[in-house]
């Protein structure tokens, strides 16, 4: 089952008929790939030069060629072992380190997910740079102490990369897939604060004919090692969610924003796929035709069997999930009672219950909620166990959300290994 709803479906058709006509722009995106996406929506009978579409696993090529550089290398803060595994110029928080940290991830625990590496801004030099044909007037700058003097809000609420337990397409489901081999620990919760997107847009002369905004980072230009250079990291979004309920937040649990985070301002696109909320902000861009870039044409659509074969229209949304904060093939001591914890999530809806299986996924207890649900949080959880048996156990738990949905049993591959919402079948041993 894919995460993409109808509305979304025909709103990326209804935008590359757009390109079509000439009434759309894609920045940095080739011709191939805008026809290959025609494809996906039909209507690549009306372009005018037949051009042969790369597979879907061409598509996905790009994602998968890294830079090579040394583990954690261009992230700022520090990266105890304990509470992170490294992959490349990413960190992931092991997940067993958030027991006890509260409802909001602690900023020393916070994964990081760079394209490149951690800039260092000066924030009394900083501006963002409003520009378009999107606006009545000219281009308009607010530096932080303006954008500061603005009605504050405050959201709790996560941010989850899309690829987040990527690497149990291979290890539960025996399906190979390209990209960072993450566990659970792609996500955070935090307090955000800032200035919202819809007031920032109006100040700045925001025109009844935008359709699209294109934020972008401040970090260096992401060239992969195989050469191909993707310019700054950039993706639009349609104006209806920058109009909803995205933050410019210049806040992180009640202090600035930390280099490896955003310093000084960050976009939080809540519920969306991490890569909409684009860090270090410099421009956003509100233009009156549709917007394409890299990262919502080759990357974060999905790819494989089950979907069109020339791909998704983009990700938007996360998706469901629940994970114990227990290291995986932990040791625990028959005939003992313990206490199992862990936290589940949905974009969709607030978390209503959380179910574990202590065998394997022959029985099943509710958990106990500690926190009130809410949609694009999570929620943590825990329940009592004592093991009877030595020996290999399987432990599982699965959510269900506010829409009725629950975790399935398994999760529809894609080539790309995004938003994996199956039930963790969580390896532990029993000791006599």
């Amino acid at each position: 089952m894919t995460r993409i709803t109808e509305s979304e479906s025909a709103y990326d058709r209804h935008r590359l008929g757009q390109w079509l006509t000439g009434e759309a722009r894609a920045e940095g995106v080739g011709r191939r790939d805008m026809v290959r996406l025609l494809a996906a929506a039909g209507i690549v009978s009306a372009v005018p030069v037949a051009l042969s579409a790369p597979t879907a696993g061409a598509a996905s090529a790009g994602s998968a060629a890294r830079p090579v550089r040394a583990a954690g290398a261009g992230i700022v803060k520090p990266l105890p072992p304990e509470l992170f595994t490294l992959h490349g110029t990413n960190a992931e928080t092991r997940f067993e380190a958030l027991a006890g940290t509260g409802l909001t991830t602690p900023v020393s625990h916070f994964f990081v997910r760079n394209h490149t590496t951690t800039p260092r801004i000066d924030a009394a030099s900083w501006k963002l740079r409003i520009w378009g044909d999107g606006l009545t007037g000219g281009a308009r700058q607010f530096t932080l102490a303006e954008l500061r003097s603005l009605p504050p809000v405050t959201r709790t609420a996560f941010v989850e990369c899309a690829g987040n337990a990527r690497n149990y397409f291979k290890t539960q489901q025996n399906q190979p897939v390209a990209g960072t081999p993450w566990g659970t620990g792609a996500i955070g919760a935090a307090h955000w604060r800032g200035a919202r997107l819809s007031d920032v847009l109006r100040r700045a002369g925001l025109s009844t004919r935008a359709v699209d905004v294109m934020p972008r980072g401040l970090d260096d230009e992401y060239v992969t090692s195989n050469g191909t250079n993707y310019g700054r990291v950039r993706r639009p979004m349609p104006i209806s969610k920058a109009l909803d309920d995205v933050l410019l937040a210049y806040e992180m649990n009640g202090a600035p924003l930390p280099p490896d985070h955003g310093f000084p301002v960050r976009l939080l696109a809540p519920s969306w796929v991490g890569i909409s909320s684009i860090k270090w902000l410099g421009d956003i861009e509100v233009s009156t035709v549709p917007l394409y870039s890299p990262w919502n044409t080759d990357f974060y659509r999905l790819y494989g069997d089950a979907y069109p074969s020339e791909g998704s229209a983009p990700l938007t949304r996360q998706t469901l999930k629940s994970a114990f904060e227990l290291p995986w093939n932990a040791r625990l001591s028959a005939h003992t009672r313990h206490r199992l914890t862990g936290r589940a999530w949905s974009a969709d809806g607030a978390v209503t219950r959380v179910e574990v299986s202590t065998d394997g996924g022959a029985s099943w207890r509710r958990a106990r909620l500690h926190d009130t649900g809410r949609r694009g949080s999570w929620t943590r959880w825990s329940i009592p166990w004592t093991p009877r048996k030595p020996g290999p156990a399987e432990l599982l738990s699965r959510a269900t959300d506010s829409t009725g949905r629950t975790q399935p049993e398994t999760t529809v591959p894609n080539t790309q290994g995004y938003l994996f919402d199956a039930v963790l079948r969580h390896a532990v041993t029993v000791e006599a």
